[in-house]
């Protein structure tokens, strides 16, 4: 597979530190390839003008795995925090049960608009339980195991002409982000523009 040729960080942006976690028994124990890990790294490396130091893990399909490894990201200092896999309704589905095991407070509107875009693909979105939770200055976030489904959730819907139709759950992720005390995130605004008040915004880029 070609890996996209990804656009050059600004370093003028603040580093960002992001926790990335892919959770799959048998992509954790060599049966086939992990392709979460690499989706998030691409479309994070799309997404925003900031330098990432990111922190990859992939686990199985653990609750106490998932839940201690979500506490040492936070612990290392990652603003955000974001998992794939693991959010269905199977036995071994317990990725949210492990994240909200470890959260401050729980915000339900990501996990609602998560499946509220792949509703327009799949009517077995409903059957989706991604949540996003804060724990201190940390935003942790679910989201689908395909990485085709990681990009529309994620960058939401644009029709063919690029004119975005629905928000994906980005938009406001680097406004959260400022709300909890966390790095300033600057988006490429082509590709995903995030959106904040007027009023806290405060580019480094200008």
């Amino acid at each position: 597979m070609t890996e996209t040729a990804l656009p050059i960080p600004d370093a003028r942006c603040d580093t960002l530190k992001v926790g990335i976690v892919s959770i799959s028994d048998r992509a954790s124990s060599g049966t086939y390839e992990d392709k979460g890990l690499p989706a998030l790294r691409d479309w994070l490396g799309q997404a925003l003008f900031n330098p990432i130091d990111y922190h990859a893990r992939l686990i199985p399909d653990e609750q106490a795995t998932i839940s201690q490894t979500l506490i040492e990201l936070v612990d290392a200092g990652c603003a955000l925090v974001l998992t794939t896999g693991g959010t269905g309704p199977a036995l071994r589905d317990v990725t949210p049960e492990a994240t909200l095991a470890v959260a401050d407070k729980e915000m339900p509107g990501f996990g609602e608009q998560m499946r509220q875009i792949s509703l327009r693909f799949v009517p077995t979105a409903i059957l989706s339980r991604q949540v996003a939770v804060i724990r201190g200055q940390s935003l942790i976030i679910n989201l689908p195991g395909q990485p085709k489904s990681i990009q529309e959730t994620l960058g939401g819907l644009k029709d063919a002409e690029g004119k975005q139709l629905v928000d994906g759950i980005f938009a406001a992720v680097p406004y959260c982000i400022d709300l909890i005390g966390g790095p300033y995130m600057e988006t490429r605004d082509a590709f995903c523009k995030g959106w904040r008040p007027k009023t806290a915004i405060k580019s480094k880029r200008v």
